[in-house]
């Protein structure tokens, strides 16, 4: 008969926590480690030193925009301690630089944003690893995973500037650097494949293995995402800019209830988009092709007209689809625009031209559907920052969506998700999303003070801020500057802002409207015009917001900011760019740019 032992109540709770947070790798381990403890302390011993010896430390760093970068960090972190590593992952937006000397393996994610620009989270990780103060790194082995989109110029930069410096400083490459377009989740999961195969020797696949976790991108049965989206119906599509406006700026709200999705104001909220179908049927006319013609797609098999609304990209013209067509066409004119790799007339092409323009630029006869959908990229969703706070909207999210509409070479041109929003999503129509965490762009606790500063649809995410604060009842003073062009047509959610001012809820607010007067005023000049206060709010501990354009509106309010500081603190000019980057690291002046 065997030996029967029991366990107490509080023991057994303890070996089920603990089992619960270990790997199979880790649990194999100390199976032996005990076995060597029933034996004897020499036993215990030569268990308990061998993984010890062996084992290096290992870091998983991001820098993430949108997203993408921490959800790929997250899979690897998965990944890793099933391979039976002990891995640290951290954002860089919160990373303590100067730790960087202490570790040993180091995998980073890293997204590009903007003309070759690193994440605005992960600015002061750049500017530090760029600077005299970066330690050698002669100990340290890394591996680089760039995320980035191949219609910009710059294609994967951050993630080839930190690559390079690692390479300077020293540090050995583990893996050479993967670059990944927008359609980054195969490539994602090959590089975590190879690298932690690298890292464990082996032990990864000897564990319960990498395959028992899902792939990046896979729809998770318990939840929604952009892969398993959910089906929100549309509540209001209401039109909310005056009679005579240039612009066509929509309120939307759509029903999140019974989906379980949860989100918080700063978040945005990602739209599954489809292509328009007259956009579909230009294409297939240009093509010659048969919307029922069969392609396969990942082992499974889809009409062509199915898989160019719902699975494909193909308005923006990208490198990639244009080097497939120029391997079809004899044009002498195209074939040297592809040759011109760098030059300004090929970016200013693929700039100015979609996919079907340059069909019908340069027609080719015989077309085969399964290649001409190689060269497409996945339809990406889009994401809107939310409009509305759950706290005060239960089961609702709301999106203030300014729809693209324009002409291109004869023909009228929507944007793909917008142009849905705008046209399509009406009343019990039902639109695919999810929600998109955004860490970066955060309400404080309820006594500090704010200052939010957004221009046409970026002053979305501070209504949700308002809703926020006045369900919380919170008493930290709120300030808003907002811009747009006309006082009479554009004057975005004008009831809302005055019922908040009539009750304290928001407590200033300064407009700026650029074309009522002959002088252009954007909202950085009204900034000036408020410097003295401005500066004292922060000196008070007040948190910053800029919601908007990053081309224009970004680096004007930046500029704006330290030009303010300067003025009012009587510091040199690098002194306030200091107090400002200050701000920035210490998550007091936050950004949602687009």
């Amino acid at each position: 008969m065997g030996l029967v032992i029991n366990l107490d109540t509080e023991q057994q709770r303890l070996v089920e926590d603990l089992t619960r947070s270990l790997s199979r790798a880790q649990l194999q381990w100390l199976g032996g480690y005990f076995s060597g403890l029933a034996a004897g302390p020499d036993e215990v011993a030569v268990q308990a030193k061998g993984p010890s010896t062996r084992q290096r430390k290992l870091a998983i760093l991001f820098g993430s925009e949108t997203g993408n970068a921490a959800e790929v960090a997250r899979s690897l972190e998965a990944k890793a301690q099933q391979a039976g590593l002990v891995p640290s992952v951290q954002d860089m937006a919160d990373y303590k630089v100067r730790k960087i000397a202490e570790e040993q393996d180091i995998l980073i994610i890293v997204s590009t944003h903007g003309e070759g620009e690193p994440p605005q989270p992960a600015m002061n990780f750049f500017e530090f690893l760029e600077s005299r103060k970066a330690p050698t790194l002669g100990d340290t082995r890394f591996s680089v995973l760039a995320l980035g989109d191949s219609t910009y110029e710059f294609y994967c930069q951050a993630g080839k500037q930190i690559d390079s410096r690692f390479a300077a400083l020293g540090a050995k490459q583990i893996l050479p650097r993967v670059d990944c377009d927008v359609d980054f989740e195969d490539d994602a999961d090959n590089w975590i494949k190879s690298v932690l195969e690298q890292l464990s020797d082996g032990e990864a696949e000897n564990s319960t293995g990498t395959n028992s976790v899902m792939p990046i991108g896979a729809p998770s049965p318990s939840r929604h995402d952009k892969r398993n989206p959910f089906a929100a119906s549309v509540l209001e599509n209401i039109r909310i800019v005056g009679g005579g406006s240039s612009k066509d700026t929509r309120h939307i709200e759509l029903s999140l209830a019974g989906s379980g999705l949860v989100y918080a104001p700063g978040d945005a909220l990602g739209i599954v988009a489809e292509n328009a179908a007259d956009t579909v049927e230009k294409l297939l006319e240009a093509l010659s092709l048969d919307a029922e013609t069969s392609i396969t797609l990942k082992g499974h098999v889809f009409s062509l007209g199915e898989a160019l609304t719902h699975r494909y990209e193909i308005t923006t013209l990208t490198p990639r689809f244009l080097e497939y067509w120029t391997l079809l066409s004899d044009a002498a004119d195209l074939k040297r625009l592809a040759k011109e790799d760098q030059s300004l007339e090929r970016k200013a092409f693929l700039q100015n031209h979609h996919i079907i323009d340059l069909l019908r630029l340069f027609p080719v006869s015989g077309v085969m559907p399964q290649g001409f959908v190689s060269a497409l990229r996945p339809l990406q969703p889009r994401l809107y920052s939310l409009a509305s706070s759950l706290s005060y909207a239960p089961d609702e999210a709301h999106l203030t969506v300014a729809p693209v509409h324009y002409e291109l070479h004869g023909d009228w041109r929507s944007g793909v998700a917008s142009g849905l929003l705008a046209g399509r999503a009406t009343p019990d129509s039902q639109i695919p999303v999810y929600v998109q965490e955004n860490r970066h762009f955060r309400l404080p606790d309820d006594r500090t003070p704010i200052i939010m500063i957004g221009a046409g649809t970026g002053v979305a995410p501070y209504r949700a801020f308002l809703q926020e604060r006045e369900a919380r009842g919170s008493n930290g003073a709120n300030w808003l500057f907002f811009g747009d062009r006309n006082f009479r047509t554009d004057f975005l959610y004008q009831t809302e802002w005055q019922a908040w001012l009539r009750d304290g809820t928001l407590g200033r607010m300064d407009v700026a409207f650029s074309r009522d007067q002959a002088n252009r005023i954007y909202v950085q000049h009204r900034m000036m015009e408020q410097a003295r206060d401005i500066y004292a709010w922060l000196e008070d501990g007040a948190n910053i917001y800029v919601c908007g354009d990053a081309a224009s509106l970004a680096p004007d309010v930046h500029q704006a900011l330290i030009e303010i500081v300067a003025q009012e603190s009587g510091l040199a000019h690098e002194a306030a760019d200091e107090y400002v980057r200050t701000l920035q690291t210490e998550h007091r002046y936050q950004k949602d740019v687009y």
